[in-house]
C-alpha cells in the first residue's frame, strides 16, 4: 500500500496543531476549531496598493478632463447655430489644429448652452466652450470671412463687428511628462515584480533578486514556539527513547561536555511515509524549547547556478547565531542522492553544488556549538555515503510502522474528535489493521465519520469502520457494472478458488471476506488478516503461493478452460518466486546467493550481476517453483470440488460470504487453535479479476 505523510487532522484544545499521530490523548477536542483559529486584523497595508492608488488617480484625472471640457461641435453647427445670431465672443486657433470657441458671456444663460456654462477645473466659466478640428489654417480663415460676409448680406440690419482670431502654440507639458514618465515607473513596477517572484515571494530572505541566496527556513523560536511535546506523539516508543538523548543534551550540554562526550552532530530520521518523522522532529523542537529551523530538501533546488550552496551558507550562519538550536531538512533525499549518478554527465550539476557545501557546513563548525541537523527521509538507501560517515549523519533513528499497542494508541488519537457509539472497540481495530502507519489509520477514521454523516447517523460505529476499510483498501463498490451471467460465476468459481485454498493450508493468511461486487478496477475480491511475523519459512512462503493460484485453479477444475482474470495473482506469485529465488537464497539448485543491492547502486548499473547461465537457471527455478505450487493447488482442490462447488454457489447467492460460511462448508480449521480470529471484518485485499 502506498502510503502518505500524516495530513493535520486535529486541534488541541489549547489551539495547537497536530499531524498525523501527534494529538495528545486525553484532551478534550475542539468543538468548532475555527473558532480558536487567531483573527487575522482587520487592515493589512500592502505595497502594491501605491501602485493602485497611483493608477486610480491618474484614470480620475483623466476622466474628469474628458468629461469637464470643452464640448466638439461641427462647422456647420458653428455657423448655423453659434456665428450666425452673433454669440461668438472670440475664437482662438491652437497650434493650427483647434479651433476653441468663446460663447459671450450674457448669452450662456440661453438653455441651448446649459451643457457648456458650468465651471469645470480645466476651463472656467469663461470657456472655452466648443471646439473643433480646422484642417489648415488658410481654408478656416477663408471659411470665417465668407461665412461672415454670408450673414451680413441676408442681415444687414444686424451687421456686426468681425468675430476676432487669435493664434497660439500650446505645449501638453503634463501629458508630455507623462508620456514618458509612464512608460519608465510601468517598467520598474514590472521589474520590482519580477524580481519578488523569482526570489520567492516577499517573504523574509528571499523576497528581493538580492537576497535569492537568502535560506528560505521557517524559524520557531521565543515569539513563535514550538509546542508539541513527545507527549503528543502517540505510538514510535523506540524512536522516542533514542532521540531523547539529543533533548537532554541541548538542555543540559554541560553534563556531556564535562565528561569529554561529544553529542552526535547530525540524526536521520528514516522510515516508511506516514509514521510521523516530521512530527517526531517538531517534538525535539518543543521539547528543547531552542530556536527550530524548518526547511524542505526542495527549499534549497532553485534555477539559478549556486543559489542551492548559497542558501545552506546563509542557513548555518543564521543557526550559529542562534545557538542552541535545531536544523530540520525534511525529504533531505532532494538534495542528498548519491554524487556520480545525474544523468546529465559533464554539465555542471547544482544539486551536486549544493550537496558538497551541506557536507562542509556539518563538518565545519565546532563540536560543542550547540547546532544539531536533523533530517527525515523514506529513502536513505540513494543517499549519499559522504551524508552518513561519523560526524555528519552519525546517527540513524528507524521510524517503523506502528505495531499493535502503537496503533491502539494512535486508533485513540484520532478517534477522539469523532462521535463513536458502543460498538466501536480501539483494541479491536488496532488488532485487525497490521502493517498500517499513523496516516493510514487517521485516512480510515475520517472515512468512516464521512460514511456515518452521508448515512445521516448521530454516531460513527463499528459497521462504518468495516466500510471505510472496504472503501479505502478495495475501492469503491460498483453494483451497477454490467456483468453477463457467464462472467460471473466465472468470477464467482474464481474467488471460491481463493477462499477455498487459503482455508486449508496450514501456512495460508486466514480468509474473512470474499465477495464478487465489483470494487474499484476489480471484479471480485478477498480479505484476509495476516499474521504480523518478522522472518517468513520456505513453507509459508509456498502455501501463500498456493493461495494465491488458488483461483486460476479453480477455473481450470471447474470449467476445464482458464481466463486472464488471475493478472494480479500472477503479477504476485512471479514477483515473489524471483525474490525467493534470487534475494532470499531459498532455492537449492541457486544456493545461499542473494543479489540484492541494499545500497541502490545496482540501479544505475547496465549488467545484471549473474552471468546469462545463471540467468537461465534462475528462470528455470522460477518456473518450476510456480508450476509446483500450482499442481498442488489443483490437486488440494480437486480433493475437496464438492466443497468448492457448494461455497461457489452459496457466493453466486449471497454475493459476500464471511468466515461463518466457510466454516458451515469446511469445518473449523485445525491450525487455529491458538489463533482467534475477529468477527467478519475485511482488512487486506487480494483484488484477483480485472
Amino acid at each position: 500500500m502506498e502510503n502518505q505523510e500524516s495530513p493535520e487532522v486535529e486541534k488541541k484544545a489549547d489551539n495547537k496543531p497536530l499531524e498525523g499521530q501527534n494529538i495528545t490523548q486525553g484532551k478534550k477536542p475542539v468543538s468548532n476549531p475555527f473558532e480558536q483559529l487567531p483573527k487575522k486584523p482587520k487592515f493589512e497595508f500592502n505595497f502594491y496598493w501605491i501602485y493602485g492608488i497611483i493608477a486610480v488617480i491618474f484614470i480620475g484625472m483623466q476622466v474628469m478632463t474628458w468629461t469637464s471640457g470643452p464640448k466638439e461641435i461641427t462647422w456647420q453647427k458653428f455657423k448655423t447655430d453659434i456665428l450666425e445670431t452673433h454669440e461668438v465672443d472670440h475664437i482662438i486657433v491652437v497650434n493650427k489644429e483647434t479651433a476653441e470657441i468663446y460663447i459671450k458671456a450674457d448669452k450662456l444663460t440661453q438653455s441651448k448652452y446649459k451643457d457648456v456654462a458650468t465651471k469645470s477645473m480645466t476651463s472656467g466659466a469663461s470657456g472655452p466652450h466648443y471646439f473643433f478640428n480646422i484642417g489648415s489654417v488658410e481654408r478656416f480663415d477663408n471659411n470665417l470671412e465668407k461665412a461672415q460676409e454670408a450673414i451680413d448680406v441676408l442681415h444687414p440690419e444686424q451687421k456686426a463687428e468681425k468675430v476676432s482670431v487669435q493664434y497660439e502654440n500650446r505645449k501638453n507639458w503634463s501629458g508630455e511628462i507623462l508620456s514618458w514618465v509612464i512608460p519608465i515607473i510601468l517598467m520598474v513596477v514590472l521589474w520590482i515584480f519580477i524580481m519578488r517572484r523569482m526570489g520567492g515571494g516577499s517573504g523574509m530572505g528571499g523576497g528581493q533578486i538580492f537576497n535569492i541566496g537568502k535560506s528560505k527556513a521557517q524559524v520557531f523560536d521565543k515569539d513563535a514556539t514550538v509546542n508539541i511535546t513527545f507527549d503528543d506523539v502517540a505510538g514510535l516508543q523506540e524512536a522516542k527513547v533514542e532521540i531523547k538523548e539529543i533533548v537532554d543534551f541541548l538542555k543540559n550540554p554541560a553534563k556531556y561536555t564535562d565528561l569529554g562526550a561529544k553529542i552526535p552532530k547530525g540524526a536521520l530520521l528514516v522510515g516508511p511515509p506516514g509514521t510521523g518523522k516530521t512530527l517526531l522532529a517538531k517534538a525535539v523542537a518543543g521539547e528543547a524549547k531552542v530556536p527550530f529551523f524548518s526547511l524542505s530538501g526542495s527549499d534549497f533546488v532553485e534555477m539559478f547556478v549556486g543559489v542551492g550552496a548559497s542558501r545552506v551558507r546563509d542557513l548555518f550562519r543564521q543557526a550559529k547565531e542562534k545557538a542552541p538550536c535545531i536544523i530540520f531538512i525534511d525529504e533531505i533525499d532532494a538534495i542528498g542522492r548519491a554524487r556520480g549518478k545525474s544523468v546529465s554527465h559533464g554539465a555542471n550539476d547544482e544539486r551536486e553544488n549544493t550537496l558538497n557545501q551541506l557536507l562542509t557546513e556539518m563538518d565545519g563548525f565546532g563540536t560543542n556549538s550547540g547546532v544539531i541537523i536533523l533530517a527525515a527521509t523514506n529513502r536513505a538507501d540513494i543517499l549519499d555515503r559522504a551524508l552518513m560517515r561519523a560526524g555528519r549523519f552519525d546517527r540513524q533513528i528507524y521510524v517503523d510502522m506502528p505495531d499493535v499497542l502503537e496503533r491502539q494508541e494512535i486508533f485513540k488519537v484520532h478517534l477522539k474528535p469523532l462521535k463513536i457509539d458502543d460498538t466501536v472497540d480501539v483494541e479491536f481495530l488496532a488488532r485487525q489493521t497490521p502493517g498500517f502507519s499513523g496516516a493510514d489509520i487517521a485516512n480510515i477514521c475520517n472515512e468512516a465519520a464521512l460514511i456515518a454523516a452521508r448515512q445521516e447517523k448521530k454516531a460513527t460505529s463499528r459497521q462504518d469502520f468495516l466500510d471505510a476499510v472496504d472503501r479505502i483498501i478495495g475501492g469503491l463498490e460498483k453494483k451497477n457494472k454490467i456483468i453477463t451471467v457467464a462472467e460471473k460465476k466465472v468470477i464467482a468459481y474464481h474467488e471460491a478458488g481463493h477462499a477455498s485454498a487459503s482455508w486449508l493450508l496450514e501456512h495460508a493468511a486466514p480468509l474473512i471476506k470474499v465477495t464478487i461486487v465489483p470494487r474499484g478496477r476489480s471484479l471480485g475480491a478477498a480479505w484476509y488478516l495476516p499474521e504480523e511475523r518478522q522472518i517468513t519459512t520456505t513453507e509459508q512462503l509456498m502455501d501463500e503461493m498456493c493461495a494465491t493460484l488458488g483461483g486460476r485453479a479453480a477455473e481450470e477444475i471447474t470449467f476445464g478452460k482458464i481466463s486472464t482474470g488471475a493478472l494480479s495473482d500472477l503479477e504476485k506469485i512471479t514477483k515473489q518466486a524471483y525474490a525467493m529465488v534470487s534475494v532470499y537464497g531459498l532455492s537449492k539448485r541457486i544456493g545461499n546467493l542473494s543479489f540484492y543491492d541494499s545500497s541502490g547502486q545496482s540501479d544505475y548499473s547496465f549488467s545484471k550481476p549473474y552471468s546469462e547461465k545463471t540467468a537461465e537457471a534462475i528462470d528455470e527455478e522460477v518456473r518450476k517453483m510456480v508450476e509446483g505450487a500450482y499442481l498442488r493447488t489443483l490437486k488440494l482442490l480437486t480433493d475437496s470440488k464438492d466443497k468448492l462447488q457448494k461455497l461457489a454457489e452459496l457466493l453466486l447467492e449471497k454475493e459476500v460470504i464471511f468466515k461463518e460460511d466457510l466454516e458451515n462448508i469446511f469445518g473449523k480449521r485445525q491450525w487455529d487453535s491458538n489463533y482467534v480470529l475477529p468477527e467478519a471484518l475485511p482488512i487486506l485485499v487480494n483484488t484477483d479479476v480485472k
